[in-house]
């Protein structure tokens, strides 16, 4: 059985010298082909979408071969991108719009919460073979998805400050009046039927503003898992991917079998249990879909891993994911490798990491010398919590 994925990534722009992020996203469009790269909502993000494929080998080439183009499209113009779910030096304002009466719209309507979507994430997409299925096996896949967001864990750090969660990016995106974890639907009709509600009380503008962890696509015969922050590292994203996969060929099955599905139709945990994901991320505790009780991460990933071993040997992915896991176990989320080189050495010395990573670089180094005054000073802890402070005399780093 094949089942194709693919794959949105969403990168922040960063001046290289400051490291600060910069409303830039059309210059560095002008330089890449626009059937593969994007716009969202501010100008300080870029989105590449990839081709379909029917391995994470296929994947992951793809993945860098198009990181390797934007790298080289900002670094022409002295900037840089980076897979995150935030940028460690996101100033506290930012409006700078992409053009379009709808982007325009969101920031009329929603204010602030729009203002300060100077977050990025990662988008997987399943195929499936009609809308019914995903509706359904949207609702099995649920209980595991805050699973794949403590994995993706990368937004510690918030307008210079550690925020003492590893996904900060989830909380900012909660706060959309249709973002977190959804409900269970029998059908497609009953699913479209709750989105047309929304859209004809105001809610929202249109089906494309269904920011739910999970949704079926509206153009296209796909799941598509949402919940993830943005991930420095291709290896992580591919990992997503070949659990994700597994998950929805998992759940067809399981229906396949059953004929009917065996939710309760009580998803209220998750909520909770995707908030303790953007907290602890792999480095604490997480709730165990099969109990609902608090478990090291580490345990709840490998349980995962194990469901779904027959799923992932049909795809022939056994034993990249396995050992992809293991990697990510070992190294711990790129949250905390981001909290590691701010205690290190400084903000600066996060950006740098996220730049080198996001290139599919391993060691860390300073892209450029800079100047003394645009340093910002490590993090510096006090009664157990990380406080970041900026030199005063360092600008603002909003570009042009």
């Amino acid at each position: 059985m094949t089942v194709c994925i693919g794959v949105e990534e969403e990168f922040h722009v960063l001046e290289v010298e400051s490291g600060r992020l910069v409303p830039r996203a059309d210059a560095v469009l002008r330089r890449l082909p626009r059937r593969t790269f994007t716009t969202e909502l501010h100008q300080c993000t870029v989105e590449s979408n990839s081709a379909v494929h029917a391995s994470l080998h296929d994947l992951y080439a793809d993945l860098t071969s198009t990181r390797r183009q934007l790298d080289a499209a900002a670094s022409s113009l002295g900037l840089a991108v980076v897979a995150a779910g935030t940028a460690p030096l996101a100033p506290a304002a930012l409006a700078h719009l992409t053009p379009g009466a709808r982007y325009r719209h969101m920031a009329d309507e929603y204010r602030k919460v729009a203002d300060e979507q100077l977050i990025c994430g990662a988008q997987v997409h399943v195929d499936v073979p009609d809308r019914d299925t995903a509706v359904r096996v949207m609702c099995e896949v649920s209980p595991w998805l805050p699973v794949l967001l403590a994995i993706s864990a990368s937004s510690p750090f918030w307008q210079g400050a550690d925020t003492g969660y590893a996904s900060w990016r989830t909380l900012l995106w909660q706060r959309w009046p249709t973002a977190g974890p959804v409900g269970c639907y029998q059908n497609a009709a009953e699913y479209d039927a709750a989105v047309d509600e929304l859209v004809r009380a105001g809610i929202i503008s249109d089906a494309g503003m269904i920011y739910y962890d999970i949704r079926p696509s509206a153009h296209l015969p796909t799941l598509e898992l949402r919940t993830c922050d943005a991930c420095p590292r291709a290896e992580t994203v591919v990992l997503l991917a070949g659990l994700f996969r597994a998950l929805v060929t998992e759940a067809r099955e399981r229906l396949r079998r059953n004929g009917s599905s065996g939710c309760a139709g009580r998803h209220e945990w998750l909520r909770g249990a995707s908030w303790r994901a953007a907290r602890s991320g792999l480095e604490g505790t997480l709730v165990d879909p099969e109990t609902h009780q608090e478990a090291p991460a580490h345990q709840v990933v490998r349980k995962l891993l194990v469901r779904l071993r027959p799923a992932l040997e049909t795809h022939g992915d056994w034993d990249a994911v396995r050992e992809l896991t293991e990697a990510a176990l070992a190294d711990g989320s790129a949250a905390q490798r981001i909290r590691r080189a701010a205690q290190k050495e400084d903000l600066l010395g996060c950006v740098d990491m996220l730049i080198a990573e996001t290139r599919g670089e391993r060691g860390h180094h300073r892209p450029v010398r800079r100047r003394q005054h645009d340093r910002v000073l490590a993090p510096v802890v006090v009664t157990g919590r990380s406080r970041a402070s900026a030199d005063p005399a360092a600008p603002d780093g909003i570009g042009g």
